[in-house]
């Protein structure tokens, strides 16, 4: 039963269309695949972030496919004529400004409704920043997370850094150089001076840079220099205790758990959990005694 279904769905994508996720230059030009190039010549439509930025690509590459611009504020009743369009057999791609589309950028709605509607969403591999970055960081590239833009709000930035204080992977963000020195200055005040930090910035461009460092070093070189262009931020991970959370246990049994780890007596072992656990100390003190 299972395989004549899948025989089935095979027959009918074979008569729709295709959405493809076509990456674009970061900045060379140069960085584009022959297969994007095609297909962006191939495709019946092209959907863009901005469709100013894009007919520089297409000319440069001799390419004249129709366009139409698709972005965060494009009306939600447009993602059902394209899905018309696909499943009447056209092939529609779809491109941002620059490197990866969905990344930082507008399109996780019309890939959900595309893949919903069991039409086919291929995605190409190219450029991205952030892993650009990251493998010419020096910093470990086996284990990171992208945060996307840095947090703005203090709090965030103070949750955020906590976290990756916490966990020994790399951390990638996208920041404006206006805004950077108070990103470091965020890192210094939360995970320390020494913390290792990496700006790449301009990347694959004539005026390319890595900034290697401390952070209390780079904040330094900052108070002297004006960065410019595109910015990843790559923070070392790692190096603050993960809070341990005793919630789940007895109080009885976090009494001697504090007595036996902290060489507590009991009384200071009561007023210590009955703090950490936000109850009274009586609370505590009938339990343990089971009173």
């Amino acid at each position: 039963m299972i395989q004549k279904q899948r025989s089935f769905q095979t027959r009918k994508m074979n008569d729709l269309g295709k959405l493809y996720l076509i990456p674009t230059p970061i900045g060379n030009l140069e960085d584009m695949t022959y297969r994007a190039v095609r297909l962006l010549g191939e495709v019946d439509l092209l959907l863009a972030e901005d469709t100013r930025h894009t007919i520089k690509l297409l000319n440069h590459f001799n390419i004249s496919t129709k366009m139409q611009s698709f972005h965060e504020h494009s009306n939600p009743h447009e993602i059902d004529s394209y899905i018309e369009q696909l499943q009447q057999g056209q092939n529609i791609g779809l491109v941002s400004d620059a490197g990866m589309p969905l990344i930082n950028d507008p399109g996780h709605p019309l890939v959900s409704k595309v893949l919903e509607a069991d039409i086919p969403v291929i995605s190409l591999p190219g450029a991205n920043a952030a892993l650009t970055a990251l493998i010419a960081s020096g910093l470990s590239a086996e284990r990171f997370t992208y945060y996307g833009f840095f947090p703005r709000d203090k709090k965030e930035q103070q949750k955020v850094l906590e976290l990756i204080g916490k966990h020994e992977e790399t951390a990638l963000f996208y920041e404006s150089p206006y805004r950077i020195k108070q990103a470091l200055q965020a890192v210094v005040n939360i995970l320390g001076d020494e913390r290792e930090v990496v700006i790449a910035r301009e990347l694959t461009k004539s005026y390319e840079e890595y900034l290697r460092g401390s952070a209390v070093d780079l904040l330094a070189y900052l108070e002297e220099n004006q960065l410019k262009g595109e910015i990843v931020l790559l923070i070392e991970g790692g190096g603050l205790e993960e809070e341990v959370s005793f919630d789940h246990l007895p109080y009885k049994q976090h009494v001697e758990l504090m007595m036996s780890s902290q060489g507590m007596m009991a009384k200071e072992a009561i007023k210590q959990v009955a703090k950490l656990r936000g109850v009274k100390k009586q609370e505590v003190y009938n339990a343990y005694h089971e009173l």
